[in-house]
């Protein structure tokens, strides 16, 4: 059987704060939306611009870490695959396709919508502060200096 690629990497922000939850078994999921725009050129030539929202889906310790980092208007990178779901609904089938996040990188400076200080975003109250020049995200064994990210 011939193999099938699913992989999604999106850039865009978040239209609304992250909604965290608990399974019953005690695992984090966090839900959030993004807003992607694009330019395109209408039947006429002229430049029109679209917004597409894409609902994404985080587990475990990267849930934890989007609920406690990003909020609405934030600018997030995710990586990750699209997923299906179906259920009933007052009698009629729903279903939905989404991103199911492997990994979401904050791009955005501290303060709403991002500045150009660079740093770690700021945390909400719950969470110790971090260090300016540390990463917020744990990718390897060495921490990220944002100021070393071209954008």
């Amino acid at each position: 059987m011939a193999r099938s690629v699913n992989q999604v990497i999106l850039l865009g922000n978040l239209t609304r704060d992250p909604e965290l939850r608990q399974t019953p078994s005690g695992q984090s999921v966090v839900s959030f939306s993004l807003a992607l725009n694009r330019a395109y050129k209408d039947q006429s030539g002229d430049w029109q611009e679209a917004t597409d929202y894409i609902d994404v889906v985080a587990w475990g310790p990267l849930a934890e870490r989007v609920s406690q980092y990003v909020t609405k208007g934030r600018r997030v990178l995710v990586q990750g695959r699209l997923q299906s779901r179906s259920w009933e609904q007052d009698g009629q089938k729903r279903s939905k396709v989404e991103v199911l996040a492997n990994d979401v990188t904050f791009l955005d400076g501290r303060g709403e919508g991002g500045d150009s200080e660079g740093g770690a975003p700021a945390p909400r109250a719950s969470a110790p502060a971090k260090k300016k020049d540390q990463a917020v995200e744990d990718i390897g064994d060495e921490p990220i200096n944002l100021d070393d990210i071209p954008f």
